[in-house]
């Protein structure tokens, strides 16, 4: 089971951080936010280290960061851009199980507030739909499965998740998959 980690990646807004707490719950895993380490380390919100440090720095941080987790039986749910940094993704794929959390751009422009503000890492001049198209590439590449979370309801993206992370053997069969909200 690869140490029974689970991995969820995917675009700013797509919920990796809600459904995971909610999944480590449904489990009796814990849950690890990689944003809140960054943070922690650099005394810094997001936002701060990309506007003091630069895109590319900060990059680099998260890489470090995302590089360093040492878990077992925890949902994780790195940034957006973590997938930028190849040895971290290599990381997560030795201790655990990736999940895409797949949202359309269309989706996120609703969920999506002011990007910068949300420490969103952006290139000069580019909007979301770019930064979508090219991270997607990526989220697809290191994906072990995927999950298409449009038009569901946390309870029901969660159950079905749980579901198939049982049936897979991700996870133990006899974990209860009730979901609750």
């Amino acid at each position: 089971m690869k140490n029974g980690n689970i991995i969820l990646i995917g675009m700013p807004g797509a919920g990796k951080s809600t459904l995971g707490v909610l999944l480590a719950k449904a489990i009796g895993y814990r849950f690890l936010d990689t944003d809140l380490l960054i943070q922690e380390r650099e005394g810094k919100l997001l936002c701060e280290i990309i506007a003091r440090e630069g895109m590319e720095r900060f990059l680099e941080i998260e890489g470090e960061v995302n590089a360093g987790i040492l878990a077992e039986r925890t949902v994780i749910a790195p940034g957006g851009s973590a997938i930028y940094s190849e040895s971290a993704m290599k990381h997560f794929a030795e201790i655990g199980t990736i999940v895409y959390l797949h949202v359309p751009v269309t989706e996120l422009e609703k969920r999506l507030g002011d990007l910068k503000r949300r420490g969103v890492v952006l290139k000069e001049g580019q909007n979301l739909e770019a930064l979508y198209e090219e991270r997607r590439k990526y989220y697809e590449r290191y994906a072990t499965m995927t999950v298409n979370v449009t038009g569901k309801e946390i309870g029901e993206l969660l159950s079905g998740l749980v579901k198939e992370l049982r049936e897979t053997g991700i996870v133990d069969a006899e974990i209860n998959s009730t979901a609750r909200e």
